[in-house]
């Protein structure tokens, strides 16, 4: 059975209105039944007081200031109410008694109490209580229905409802309260309009700037722990150069020496010994600058080694460490290389050093030449080996340690060059030396 065109005329108008009424009806609903508003907000510090020591035996150790000036203003309301319409009863000569005129009283004032806590319910029981506490005393009020007390109560009321809930439960509360105006009394529906839009609008724009700060203070929570993360991975980082330069140089020696100190002394219990002795020493003094590195990390007592990191000012040593592994070092310093920024006689004292590991691990028995010269603001750090006299069984020089050569040159926005370079190999670093590094 087809329908007529009345009727499919009629079902095309109507269906925008039964769209329109949905929307409204969803709002309305929320407002009125379904709706929560947002979680308290933590008080600040300002809005919060301890309770004196004088008054302990209350269950409650602290005051919320917010609420107890919710309270006193219900308390002044529901005063100035009652006043009122005593005085206006009398006037009147109105047959109400004592118990309708606080009942009136308490109906403009109570939702105010609960409005901190609970917005919406707060509203709602506004909503209802109004309108009771008006038909109790609408016959001795005048031509308005609306008390000083019921505008304050209210306006606070909605104000809660516009900065705790959604926008549309707030849009929800703005209908409800426009159509209850209109029902209640026509005459000032414009004004009661214009006073409840105001304070939604203004209670709305409270609370998106409220959102936006909350979002801005996560995202700076956010970047916080980013930069905190990777200043963490940036330390390790360094750590692990550290550490690898360390045990990279120190245990090529050791291993090196291990390994010539049995064939050196031939049965010779006292070279023997002096060899273990030399071993034992250059175990210890990689022992001595491991905990020196990780020193930072020594924090579960309070105690961080606060040695200072090897530099320049140590090359000497290093040379000797490396010649007393069986290679021949030739060491030349050019300009003056005291007064040097930490990073960099750091930086150029980890590159020899690496430079120096990697000879005696890959060509043992070399002649290395070592080269450091400071022309200006740049420092040049020359390393080149030859071939060696033995084969070490191991690939060639490219490994972690040059990796951490090239990291520690790019943080100093420095160059460097590695490569192998006749028979041999070479490694040229040149280090920027700025007042910052």
């Amino acid at each position: 059975m087809t329908s007529s065109p009345a009727r499919q005329f009629l079902a095309r108008r109507a269906q925008p209105v039964w769209k329109t009424a949905v929307r409204l009806a969803h709002p309305i609903t929320e407002a009125l039944v379904t709706g929560a508003p947002d979680r308290v907000r933590p008080r600040s510090r300002r809005l919060t007081r301890r309770v004196p020591r004088a008054l302990g035996l209350l269950p409650f150790r602290t005051i919320d200031l917010v609420l107890l000036g919710d309270l006193a203003l219900t308390a002044v309301l529901f005063g100035g109410g009652l006043s009122y319409l005593q005085t206006e009863a009398a006037a009147a000569h109105s047959p109400l008694d004592q118990e309708g005129l606080m009942f009136a009283a308490l109906a403009f004032s109570l939702p105010l109490a609960l409005r901190d806590r609970w917005p919406l319910v707060a509203w709602r029981s506004a909503f209802l209580l109004i309108p009771l506490g008006t038909v109790v005393s609408r016959q001795f009020l005048g031509d308005t229905p609306y008390t000083g007390s019921t505008s304050v109560m209210y306006t606070l009321v909605v104000y809660a409802v516009a900065v705790r809930c959604e926008r549309h439960i707030t849009v929800g509360v703005w209908i409800v309260s426009v159509l209850g105006a209109w029902m209640t009394d026509p005459d000032s529906m414009a004004v009661i309009t214009g006073m409840i839009t105001a304070t939604v609008l203004f209670g709305y724009n409270v609370r998106a700037r409220r959102l936006a700060a909350g979002l801005l203070a996560q995202e700076e929570r956010r970047s916080e722990r980013a930069l905190a993360a990777q200043a963490t991975l940036e330390e390790r980082a360094r750590i692990a150069r550290e550490l690898h330069d360390v045990v990279a140089h120190h245990m090529s020696v050791i291993a090196i020496q291990a390994e010539a100190v049995p064939l050196q002394a031939s049965g010779d219990a006292r070279r023997l010994e002096e060899g273990l002795r030399e071993i034992r020493a250059l175990s210890l003094a990689a022992m001595t600058e491991m905990r020196r590195v990780l020193g930072v990390l020594r924090e579960g007592d309070g105690h961080i080694d606060t040695a200072p990191q090897p530099g320049l000012g140590r090359l000497e040593e290093l040379v000797d460490t490396a010649r007393s592994a069986g290679i021949e070092v030739t060491l030349k310093l050019i300009g003056d290389l005291t007064g040097l920024p930490t990073a960099v006689s750091l930086s150029a004292y980890r590159i020899t050093q690496e430079s120096l590991s990697n000879a005696m691990r890959h060509a043992p028995g070399s002649t290395v030449s070592l080269k450091i010269a400071r022309y200006g603001a740049e420092l040049h750090v020359q390393v080149t080996n030859s071939a060696g006299h033995r084969s070490s069984g191991e690939p060639g020089h490219m490994g972690h340690g040059l990796i951490g050569m090239r990291e520690r040159v790019s943080v100093l926005g420095g160059k460097l060059w590695v490569g192998p370079t006749g028979t041999g190999f070479a490694v040229t670093a040149i280090l920027p030396i700025t007042e910052d590094a």
